[in-house]
Formats: C-alpha cells, sequence, structure tokens
C-alpha cells in the first residue's frame, strides 16, 4: 500500500511503498477513501524535522535531560546509538481520514465489513491506503454524509473540544482567533450553538471565506484595527469567550486575547501558540485560561485509546468518539460545512506537491484533501532487495518478527553484521515500521504478517522481538514450522503458555533437533564472564542482586497482566536468570514479598525482595524496586563464596578479591552481553541446532516467576518444580 512519511532526521517526505498494517484485536483494518492534511500540525511537524540535530534539541530540552541521564549510566556510544536509531524511524503523517472497513478484529462487534466509518488519530489514521484503528477512535458515518466530507471529521472534534472546553452560552460574544481549518470549523460549530461570533486572522481571504460561513463580523490583522472592532461588536464590554485557534510561536495571540476579553472572561488555547502570559492583564481581570488537549476525553489514554475501555457515559459525556459522532451529526443535519473549506483535492501519489504548497506558501489553501483508490490491490509483501533464489549452505536463513526500539538497537545491527546469516523477511505490525527496517538491516522483504517467514524455506530461524504477550504465540508458531527459536525475554506471561511451549519444543526435537533461545543477554556480559570464571571451583554462593529500576509509569503495558505481564514477569527473570548462571545450580525452592503484602495487582509487583535457594546450596536475593531515583545506577551484583568477594556495579566497573588480590575492571560503556548473545546464538543454531542457553535452564528461570507470584499470594515459601 502506499503511505505518506517523514524522515525525522533530514525532513524528507516521500510516498512510499509498505505492506498493509495487521489486523489486531480491539480494532478493524479501514481502507482508506479520503483523508485531510491538517496544514498548521503538520507543517510543524515538517518544521522540527527540517530542523539540525542542535534545532532539534532546542526544540525539546526534556528530552535533551533524559538523554544526558542515559549517556551517564549507560556510556555515551551507547546513547548515541540509541538516539541515532529514533531519529532514523519514519513518521507518520495524517491523523483524520474516512474509509470503508476491511475486516474487523477480535472483541468489535457493532461494526462490521463493510461499513463506511471516520477514523482519528495519529499513528492511526495516518495519510495511507489501508489503516488499522482501535475501535475507539472510530465511528460510523451517516448515510448523508460523503466519504469526503467525514475526512474532516477528527480536524472538527479539536474544535469541538476547544468548544466544550469554553462552554459558550446562547448570544454570548465568542472571538476566533485564527481561521485556519480549525477556526473556521469553530466559527460554524459556535454559531449552531447561538453564539456571536467575531473572527480574526492576518489573511483577508480567510476572513472573507469566514463570513460565508457564518461569522458576524471579520477582522484582518495588520489591517484593521482589533481592539476598536471588538469593542464595537461587544458594546464596549469586550469578547465573553477568546478562541485561539492560530498556529504560531508567536505569544501576541495570547497577548492580545488578554486585551480584548472582558473582565472574568474565558480563553482557550486550540492551537500551539506562544504561552508567555503577560501577567499583568490576565491578573487585572482575573482572566480564565485553559488548554484544550486535542479531540477530546481519552486522547493520550492508552486504555481508551488502545485496550477499548470507554469512560462511563454519565460522568464523561463527551469523549473523543462521542465527539467524532457529534461533528457527524452537524454534518449530517447541514450545520457545518467542511465542502466549502476544501481549496485543493490530489491523489495520494501526489502528496508531496500538497506539502511542497504548504512548506513554501506557494499559493493560499484552506482544505487539503487526498484521494485513494478504493479498489488498488494491496499486496501482503513487499520486496526490499533483490530476493535470493538460493542461499548459502553456510548460512543460517534469518526472518524476524517484530522490529522495535530495543531490537534495532540491540539485536538487528549484530545479525546485520554477522557473516554466518542471511537476512530474508522482516515482519512488524506497521507496513511502514516494517519496509524501514528491513531496508536498514537488508531484508530481502518485508510484511506485518508472521505467516510467509513461516512457509519460507530459506528461513531456518526466527527472532521475534514482540510484545510480551505474543511471545509464546509466535514461538510455538515457528517451533511448529520447524524453525529455530530466538524470542526476547520474558519466554512467557503464565503458566499455561509455559505448559504450551514445552509441549511444542518436545514435538519440534522429537523430529530434528531444534533450538530455543531466550533473550537473556546479561549472562553474556564480559564482564559477567569474567566473574563467573573466578568464581567456578566455588560449590556455594551467596549472592546479592539490587536493582534500581526507577519509576515506572502504572499505565504502561507492561503493567497489564495480559500484555507484559508486569515487571516481575517482564523484567525480573533477567536477574533471576543470571544468578542461576553465576552460581550454575538449578533453583529449588523460592520465597517473595512485597512493599504491599497479599496482593494480587500486577502493579503492586514492582517493588520485591525475592529469595532464591538453589539445589547446590547457593542463594540468591534479588531486591528489586521503583521507588529509589533513576540517578543512582540501577544493577548491583555482590558474590561471596570460597573466599572470593566481587562486585559488579551496572556493567560499568566489576573487583574481584581473591586471596587478597584485587582485581578491577572499568568499561567506558556498558555492555551487557547482547553483541556475544547473538553470535554464540547464530553458531549454535548453525552448527549444533541448538540454543546457548539449556532449555532447562529457561523453563526453570519462568518457573522462579510464577513461584515467586505464588509466594507473594500466600506468604509463603514455594517449592519448585525441578
Amino acid at each position: 500500500m502506499l503511505q505518506v512519511i517523514q524522515n525525522v532526521r533530514n525532513g524528507q517526505l516521500e510516498v512510499k511503498e509498505v505492506p498493509p498494517p495487521a489486523l489486531q484485536s480491539g480494532g478493524l483494518l479501514v481502507r482508506t477513501a479520503a483523508s485531510v492534511i491538517s496544514a498548521g500540525t503538520e507543517k510543524m511537524i515538517m518544521d522540527l524535522a527540517k530542523k539540525s540535530l542542535i534545532g532539534k534539541a532546542r526544540e525539546r530540552p526534556d528530552i535533551v535531560r533524559q538523554v544526558l541521564q542515559k549517556a551517564r549510566s549507560q556510556g555515551f556510544v551507547n546513547t548515541f546509538h540509541n538516539v541515532m536509531t529514533k531519529m532514523d524511524k519514519p513518521l507518520p503523517l495524517g491523523y483524520s481520514a474516512a474509509g470503508v472497513v476491511e475486516s474487523v478484529g477480535d472483541g468489535v462487534t457493532d461494526i462490521k465489513i463493510g461499513d463506511r466509518v471516520a477514523i482519528a488519530g495519529a499513528g492511526y489514521a495516518s495519510h495511507a491506503e489501508m489503516n488499522f484503528v482501535p475501535r475507539n477512535l472510530t465511528a460510523l458515518i451517516p448515510e448523508n454524509v460523503s466519504f469526503e466530507q467525514a475526512a474532516y471529521t477528527t480536524v472538527s472534534a479539536i474544535a469541538m473540544q476547544g468548544i466544550r472546553l469554553a462552554k459558550p452560552e446562547l448570544s454570548e460574544i465568542v472571538v476566533v482567533s485564527g481561521l485556519g481549518l480549525i477556526g473556521l470549523i469553530a466559527i460554524q460549530i459556535l454559531k449552531a450553538n447561538g453564539c456571536r461570533v467575531l473572527g480574526m486572522d492576518l489573511s483577508r481571504d480567510k476572513v472573507e471565506l469566514g463570513m460565508r460561513l457564518g461569522l458576524h463580523e471579520g477582522v484582518v490583522l495588520g489591517e484593521d484595527d482589533p481592539h476598536r472592532a471588538v469593542d464595537r461588536f461587544s458594546n464596549g464590554r469586550g469578547a465573553d469567550l477568546t478562541l485561539i485557534t492560530a498556529a504560531t510561536s508567536s505569544n501576541q495571540p495570547v497577548e492580545l486575547a488578554g486585551e480584548i476579553t472582558r473582565r472574568k472572561g474565558r480563553i482557550v488555547v486550540v492551537g500551539a501558540v506562544g504561552l508567555n502570559i503577560p501577567r499583568d492583564v490576565y491578573y487585572k481581570k482575573e482572566l480564565e485560561l485553559r488548554i484544550s488537549m486535542s479531540y477530546g476525553p481519552g486522547r493520550y489514554d492508552r486504555s481508551y485509546e488502545e485496550g477499548g475501555l470507554d469512560y462511563p457515559y454519565d460522568y464523561v459525556r463527551w469523549t473523543e468518539a462521542r465527539n467524532i459522532e457529534s461533528v457527524l451529526e452537524l454534518m449530517s443535519r447541514g450545520a457545518l460545512d467542511v465542502d466549502s473549506l476544501t481549496t485543493h483535492r490530489l491523489s495520494i501519489q501526489k502528496a508531496p506537491d500538497a506539502y511542497q504548497m504548504i512548506y513554501g506558501a506557494t499559493e493560499p489553501y484552506v482544505g487539503i484533501l487526498l484521494e485513494y483508490d478504493l479498489k488498488r490491490q494491496q499486496e501482503p509483501i513487499v520486496s526490499v532487495a533483490a530476493t535470493n533464489s538460493h542461499k548459502k549452505s553456510d548460512r543460517l536463513g534469518v526472518g524476524f518478527v517484530g522490529a522495535g526500539n530495543y531490537s534495532s538497537v540491540f539485536l538487528l545491527p549484530h545479525l546485520k553484521s554477522n557473516p554466518a546469516v542471511q537476512l530474508t523477511g522482516l515482519t512488524s505490525a506497521t507496513g511502514l515500521n516494517a519496509r524501514q527496517k528491513a531496508e536498514k538491516f537488508g531484508f530481502s522483504y518485508c510484511a506485518t504478517e508472521i505467516q510467509p517467514l513461516l512457509e519460507d524455506a530459506m528461513i531456518d530461524a526466527i527472532f521475534i522481538g514482540t510484545r510480551h504477550s505474543t511471545h509464546a504465540e509466535f514461538t510455538t508458531q515457528a517451533l511448529n514450522a520447524g524453525k529455530h527459536v530466538f524470542v526476547e525475554k520474558p519466554l512467557v506471561v503464565n503458566e499455561e503458555q509455559l505448559d504450551a511451549v514445552i509441549d511444542s519444543y518436545q514435538k519440534a526435537n522429537a523430529k530434528k533437533t531444534t533450538g530455543l533461545m531466550v533473550g537473556l543477554n546479561r549472562r553474556f556480559a564480559p564482564m559477567i564472564i569474567k566473574l563467573k570464571d573466578a568464581l567456578d571451583s566455588v560449590s556455594a554462593l551467596q549472592m546479592i542482586y539490587r536493582v534500581n529500576s526507577g519509576s515506572i509509569p502504572t499505565s504502561t503495558w507492561l503493567h497489564e497482566a495480559d500484555e507484559g505481564g508486569g515487571m516481575l514477569v517482564g523484567e525480573m527473570c533477567h536477574f533471576i536468570d543470571l544468578m542461576q548462571f553465576v552460581c550454575g545450580q538449578r533453583p529449588s525452592t523460592v520465597y517473595a514479598q512485597s512493599l504491599r503484602a497479599n496482593s494480587q495487582k500486577v502493579s503492586d509487583y514492582d517493588n520485591l525482595s525475592i529469595v532464591i535457594s538453589f539445589d547446590g546450596g547457593s542463594v540468591g536475593t534479588l531486591c528489586y524496586n521503583t521507588v529509589g531515583n533513576s540517578a543512582f545506577p540501577k544493577e548491583h551484583l555482590q558474590v561471596f563464596g570460597g573466599g572470593i568477594a566481587a562486585v559488579m556495579d551496572d556493567f560499568r566497573s566489576l573487583e574481584i578479591v581473591k586471596g587478597g588480590r584485587p582485581t578491577r575492571v572499568k568499561a567506558a560503556n556498558q555492555d551487557k552481553g547482547q553483541s556475544r548473545e547473538v553470535s554464540e546464538t547464530i553458531e549454535a543454531f548453525r552448527t549444533r541446532g541448538e540454543a546457548p542457553i539449556p532449555f532447562a535452564e529457561l523453563v526453570a528461570g519462568m518457573r522462579v516467576i510464577f513461584g515467586a507470584r505464588q509466594s507473594l499470594i500466600s506468604g509463603q515459601p514455594v517449592k519448585l518444580i525441578v
């Protein structure tokens, strides 16, 4: 399918052929008929993308602070690679569109294939021939509303939310400052609400269009005096409400709003403008200033937008979805005219011309519609490089599933640089990410479903870097297809999945030797290898592992039991595996306590003390917390036994004291073992048909996790299945 993308690093904009997105539960695949370019918002994105690295840093000092903090903890080189990887990520443009439902995901029961829908959301309602959209970001289009009209729905909902926040009353005097797309929509909604509206803009053409759409009076800034106009329009009282819908870095709209709004009046900022509030005028008039957040309650709430949880109607009357439905209803009864806003219509193939017009201001514009061919064939696989008809016998054919940030920094570069690997197919949930990563790392083709990789005879091993909840499903599918598997941690998120993986692994190995590897990379770190060598002759060890993780928002998907499994499942498996590796023994008993005892909430499993007894007499204690300070080093491991004491601090330093003679190692950058992990996995798969970590150890580590969860509930130690 065709999609409009922006390169974040250099600002280049193009239309690319990418695979259509994958259908996911709780959402819809929508074949796009029309989308609207929101010129103000999208021009700001273009402006930022075209800035130099220093210019981008000046725009986002908050991110610069995060980068500097990461550099202090992980080293400059690692941080630089992280930043560059994110800069390479292409940006999908667009957030307001309409089309026809192509397929329906699990959990969606009120929309069917063939329905006409308006769709919303950056990253969802993109300028693309096909979009995956969660249910709460869609609305059915009334019969008498066209695709072109419905494409304006999200933009209109932004204006609607700003007006709802202002709570205008019948006959109130309202000033709309900025008559771009959102401002021209806002004046019509305000008029439908019974308000008297004055609009102002720098463009005479936009003011005249506003007059045709219902303005009671218009002001051309730079030609007319806005103060006199508002004074005359309000009989000397000032505006009851000023709605700022301009898009400018200037502070002038906020300053002017304070001057023309009456004492105790309201000002609502909808557009992106300078917000250096002039205290004197706002203080003396006791003005109320509000900033509208996009298109309604639910915006930026993952549980609403992606999880499908709606807010109770009686308590949150107007959500994102209900604002969208309200806008469509206004269009249906003729109270909102968006046809008059359309100044340009272009095919998706001509989208760069539209953006060039916007960026270069080569001609006047308001509403720019992109049109799509609903009958164009969508190919599930897109070739990226010349496909090899055969594979060299000494190379391992690799397919990759899920190319997120971690995979792009710590796995894919090592696969690309390994001469024993032949990169074949890559899949990701979004076609845009699949195409970009396949091109960057040298895969032959890309897709958004795993099936082409499972069926490809040239692929010997499948690497999986998707979200935790999918690990077990993709692992069993790959094992059943006779492929070696590398899956990022955790192997599974519950015991039922663990049983399923064990069953698939045993069946696969009954036919031939098949390797299953989990991304427990810390045991491959150079400092850990050195530590292991020093302790090799010691029979029993005392291990204390402190992890200062820093605050982790409870809203993250990691805390969802079925999605991420919480930090106990999603991250603590790393540290349990490392202690298992260091002592070389199998865990036999586990006892866990939390800061909130006897709780079954996944988010309460973030701050734990876990004590593990091993079958050879070793004992490991994991203290994992999120209530510390992220400026403090994250990981600290102390090991004692056989007259040896060792301390590893955040993979930046290691000290081993043996026989009274200390050995110290320091590193400029963290090395948590990902490079060696990948190379040893490739070698093991290719030459021995097995994984570098024995399968029994992978299973034992997960049993510790589930035993710790059981111990938290019961308050008692749990004996593990060995």
